[in-house]
């Protein structure tokens, strides 16, 4: 009767399982890794105007407030039109040195007016809200795109509220704006003032391009906050490490 053959784990077969599982498990860890390094969702990921907003976008955009050249180059790639602004200085609590100017001097780019001209990482979120929620919330509720988004400005050296105490408005470092309509490509206006509550598809768009907003800007106020926001949508950057406040 011959010999049983050993089931001892030491021949040349074992030998090849366990490469196999060896290659097998660095693969897996190389492509975790490559998961966890560049993943849009990760918060040491670079910001990417191309990458759906994610739950750290807002604390990157906050980054960009301590790094223009990399705010320019991320409007540059996205190829909108914009136009460096030289510093204002009007006292310590008013101003900025990051400011540009929204071009839209590009085919498919939404033009602001009056132009918007704000703090680069604002202009930076402003292009980010255009691309991944106000050109879809028109074609979902309204069926066309939007041409032309009007606005109440940007920077303005004031409080909150305009009064003549309290905290500096976010406005007075060109780090806010205000959105009173949109101009449709099909002739039709829809203003906030006008449509809010309309109980109808341009309604509809402008909450859903609010709560949009409230994704990707630190600070969201519309109708639903106060009456002095009863004609607009605003916007801001305001610098709180990430959260957001939405109204």
């Amino acid at each position: 009767m011959p010999p049983a053959i050993s089931a001892t784990a030491t021949g040349p077969l074992s030998i090849t399982f366990r490469a196999i599982l060896l290659i097998i498990l660095l693969a897996l860890a190389l492509r975790t890794y490559e998961w966890v390094a560049h993943d849009y969702r990760m918060p040491w990921t670079p910001l990417s105007l191309a990458a759906p907003i994610g739950p750290f976008t807002t604390r990157k955009i906050d980054a960009l407030a301590d790094d223009t050249p990399f705010c320019h180059a991320l409007l540059e790639e996205a190829a909108i039109g914009y136009s460096p602004l030289p510093p204002v200085s009007a006292g310590p609590q008013c101003g900025y040195d990051n400011g540009v100017t929204l071009t839209r001097d590009r085919p498919q780019a939404i033009a602001y007016s009056p132009a918007a001209k704000t703090s680069c990482p604002m202009a930076v979120s402003l292009v980010l809200w255009e691309n991944q929620i106000v050109n879809a919330a028109a074609a979902l509720h309204l069926g066309t795109t939007v041409e032309q988004i009007i606005t109440y400005g940007s920077y303005s050296c004031r409080r909150i509220g305009g009064g003549q105490t309290g905290n500096y408005s976010e406005h007075a470092t060109a780090n806010a704006i205000d959105i009173a309509a949109f101009r449709l490509a099909d002739g039709r206006t829809v203003s906030v003032a006008g449509h809010w509550n309309a109980n109808d598809e341009r309604s509809r768009f402008l909450k859903e391009v609010r709560d949009g907003a409230c994704s990707l800007f630190a600070t969201t106020l519309s109708p639903d906050y106060n009456e002095a926001h009863e004609d607009h949508l605003h916007l801001d950057q305001a610098p709180r490490g990430g959260s957001q406040y939405c109204r």
